[in-house]
């Protein structure tokens, strides 16, 4: 089966928002590649009870720039227009933690390298892989498979 360069990069980009939320704790109820009105894709994350999050705002920025930073390492550029709506999620929230715009843009751009290190880990990449080459074949993937791929990656 041949896929376009764009369904490939969505394929990153919503399993990259999947492994960096498995990594730091968050778990996944769904990862899809379905297109709908607003979105080319989207990672669902549970709702409940989730083990302890040291920072859970710095947490949800690293889960957002997840989707752009393996999006970019796979494709070698930065989509903007495509993270649109999770970069200004990330703006909010960074304006929560950084009072002058010069601070928001700091911290951005250090959560950012933070996001693309995390993901330069042993097994964290391999697991991106394999979740969006899944997410390719099915188009839909559950939380648990993702959590398999993501487990049987950083394993081995």
């Amino acid at each position: 089966m041949t896929f376009s360069q764009l369904e490939i990069a969505t394929a990153y980009h919503e399993a990259g928002h999947a492994v960096m939320a498995m990594a730091l704790g968050r778990p996944v109820q769904r990862v899809s590649v379905l297109p709908n009105r607003v979105r080319l894709g989207h990672c669902e994350f549970k709702k409940g009870k989730t083990r302890p999050i040291h920072d859970a705002l710095e947490t949800e920025i690293l889960v957002l720039l997840g989707g752009l930073a393996a999006e970019a390492r796979h494709t070698g550029r930065y989509s903007l227009t495509g993270a649109a709506q999770d970069l200004r999620s990330v703006r909010s929230l960074s304006q929560m933690r950084a009072t002058s715009e010069k601070q928001v843009e700091r911290l951005e751009r250090r959560l950012l390298n933070k996001a693309e290190h995390i993901l330069d880990q042993p097994g964290m990449w391999s697991a991106t892989e394999r979740i969006a080459d899944a997410l390719l074949r099915s188009t839909t993937i559950s939380g648990r498979a993702a959590r398999h791929l993501f487990e049987e990656a950083v394993v081995t």
